[in-house]
């Protein structure tokens, strides 16, 4: 569990006391213990309260809060307060002010607004991590270290151009190498010192933010800017630990979230924990993909839900409410993937700048009697009586997506073959399968170990790493059975084609060889036509978008192409290999194609759905000590019944024995302590 202090999963969330007056903080204590919250999300954005100048630093406050919280029963996560730089810094210290893509250099305003490589922030920042680790490292109330918030956007100032090329330098350390890995002997981009090298700007080779001149050297900024925030975190990571080795140390991700590689910050993070924004026109697919991506970065450890809003944002198009009981449901989805707490943004709503129409368990008005804070102190009193019986529990599936920053990049980066290919769209095609059919999946990265899984997917495997594509073979010629699609095994890490024939390394694996690639316009479809009934397959499906024209090099031809010049040629395939097979999907079919098409893998495979359930009923699993528990969220608006057939089962959140046919309600939840 995250700590022994608090035996149960943490409820609580965002809180900004410092702007209100004592009274109000007294009022806010009083409803804490009504709805059960038992921590609370501080310091945030204090950072000019903290120190109003270079020398100064006012902790008094901070100190009187924290004992104020504990004496209520109210434990900490403490933040470090950088999320945003004080406006003294940004008056004596220019540099710390970042360069937008065209040039131009911000002013003081907003958060997120500090250049990852200015020397100024990272030396104040550090410092003021360390003050804070140092004064707070033997308080009772702090359970969590929270550095900065929500690390994101981008810099192309002298600082981070410097700073590029020493990640360059340390990255090929020749040029010649360089060079052969961007090919710059297009256009005659040859460089003869490492000076000449500029960031890839609206200045230089990039116009918008998915076009560019050069995928290799984009690529690279890519990574080098993820990494510059990554080594700003660390230095705050590192503070703290210097004074509290046994902490846990945290920042709050995004999910689905571009311009940072999650994976390779998950090595750096105790914990993981993410801010979950649906709207109200999120399919909850998306957001159960989602929180199976958090869970995955550090190979199904149990990750915080740090924060969510109990009703509405303030920073959408449309910020609709969620409507009565989907609060409730979200959280209980996001658990039932994997989390250990449930956490809002924010515990009281600000009354004036951008966030003072965000939702809040109080709002406005100020008091308990509203419908948002009743079903707040609902979910509190639930999350009591469960305690800690699901604390630490895992899922256990035997499927897999593989997802990565890298590829997602240089999809998106490449100069075709269509506009129209989205990298996550894609992923989550293919976990919608697996959710339709309430099969537990996990999302890996291409460093994870494969052998715990029966099969592995990986939609549009654009890049291949050095060794992943040994790796795919091994798994395969052991039996298991891995599925990929157009559009893959293209380029290697550097975004240089493989020559010989796509799908490059895979080509082997999968037995077949693609000749060329046809981009559709949004208003053209072609078919993939079976040529035997497969499972429930038959007949003809639509497909679009690409459509790769392939030879088979051993592979078995399970359907084609019905329409245009390739008709006849084949659409999806499947290839024995070793003690394995392969498929290979060539275009980008229908839905309902997809969902027929796992599940006859699947059910070749023996992976089998966590429960059978009717539409709009997700069903996941947690593990724990030999334990399934079964999370059953109707995300209908009207009641429907699932059958138990032989298991008996507690239902932890009511304490009632079910068996047989069970009726639930509405966006309701019954979590399964299967017997």
């Amino acid at each position: 569990m995250i700590s022994t202090k608090l035996p149960k999963m943490f409820y609580g969330g965002d809180y900004n006391p410092e702007q209100w007056d004592q009274a109000t903080h007294q009022e806010d204590l009083r409803m804490f213990k009504l709805a059960g919250i038992d921590i609370a999300t501080i310091n945030v954005f204090s950072w000019a309260k903290n120190q109003p100048d270079e020398i100064t630093y006012n902790f008094g406050w901070l100190d009187e809060l924290i004992d104020s919280l504990y004496e209520s029963g109210v434990y900490v996560c403490l933040a470090t307060s950088t999320g945003a730089h004080p406006a003294w810094m940004a008056t004596k210290y220019p540099d710390i002010l970042r360069v937008d893509k065209d040039g131009r250099k911000r002013k003081f305003g907003g958060r997120h607004n500090s250049c990852p490589n200015s020397p100024t922030y990272r030396l104040y920042s550090e410092r003021i991590a360390d003050k804070l680790a140092e004064r707070y490292k033997d308080h009772p109330a702090v359970l969590v270290w929270h550095v900065s918030n929500e690390y994101g956007g981008d810099c192309y100032c002298d600082n981070c151009e410097r700073a590029f090329r020493v990640w360059l330098k340390e990255k090929y350390q020749t040029l010649d190498q360089l060079n052969t890995a961007w090919n710059t002997a297009f256009w005659g981009h040859t460089f003869y010192d490492w000076d000449e090298i500029v960031l890839p700007s609206n200045l230089s080779e990039e116009w918008g933010d998915r076009s560019t001149n050069f995928q290799g050297i984009s690529l690279d900024y890519s990574r080098f800017n993820s990494d510059s925030m990554l080594n700003c975190y660390k230095l705050e990571y590192n503070a703290i630990k210097k004074h509290v080795p046994e902490s846990v140390v945290t920042t709050n991700l995004m999910g689905f979230f571009k311009q940072l590689d999650y994976f390779k910050w998950a090595k750096y993070m105790d914990i993981i924990s993410w801010d979950s924004y649906p709207s109200l026109t999120t399919p909850p697919s998306e957001t159960a993909m989602a929180n199976d991506l958090m869970r995955g970065l550090k190979d199904g450890m149990p990750f915080m839900l740090m924060e969510q809003t109990p009703s509405q944002q303030n920073w959408q198009p449309y910020n609709s409410l969620k409507r009565p009981g989907v609060m409730r449901l979200q959280s209980y989805q996001t658990v039932a993937h994997g989390a250990d707490t449930v956490m809002f943004f924010q515990l009281r709503r600000s009354i004036g700048a951008c966030e003072k129409y965000h939702g809040a368990v109080i709002e406005h008005v100020g008091h308990e009697n509203t419908r948002v804070f009743r079903e707040v102190a609902q979910l509190g009193k639930e999350l009591q009586r469960i305690g800690d019986r699901l604390l630490d529990s895992r899922a256990d599936a035997k499927a897999a997506i593989v997802f990565d920053w890298d590829n997602w990049w240089a999809i998106e980066k490449s100069s075709g073959p269509t506009i129209a290919l989205n990298y996550v769209q894609q992923i989550h095609k293919y976990y919608a399968s697996f959710y339709n059919r309430n099969v537990q999946v996990d999302m890996v990265s291409v460093d994870t170990d494969l052998s715990a899984y029966d099969l592995v997917v990986a939609p549009v495997l654009y890049m291949v790493k050095p060794g992943f594509a040994e790796k795919l073979e091994a798994f395969v010629e052991n039996g298991g059975t891995f599925l990929t699609t157009f559009f893959s095994g293209i380029v290697n890490e550097n975004d240089l084609v493989t020559v010989g024939g796509y799908p490059g390394e895979l080509r082997k694996m999968l037995g077949i060889w693609v000749e060329e690639i046809d981009a559709l316009f949004p208003d053209q479809k072609n078919k993939i036509v079976l040529k035997d009934k497969f499972g429930k397959l038959q007949g003809s499906y639509e497909c679009g978008m690409l459509c790769d024209l392939l030879h088979t090099e051993g592979a078995e031809v399970i359907a084609e192409y019905g329409e245009d010049f390739y008709k006849g040629m084949p659409a999806v395939t499947r290839h024995t290999f070793g003690k394995g097979e392969a498929y290979y999907v060539a275009t980008d079919p229908e839905q309902g194609f997809l969902d027929e098409l796992i599940e006859k893998i699947t059910t070749d495979k023996g992976i089998q759905p966590n429960l059978s359930a009717p539409s709009g009923v997700e069903v996941s699993r947690r593990v724990k000590d030999g334990i399934s528990y079964l999370f059953v969220l109707n995300h209908n608006t009207e009641a429907v019944s699932y059958d138990l057939g032989q298991l008996k089962a507690e239902d932890l959140i009511s304490g009632n024995q079910l068996r047989g046919t069970v009726s639930i309600e509405g966006r309701d939840v019954h979590i399964l302590e299967v017997k």
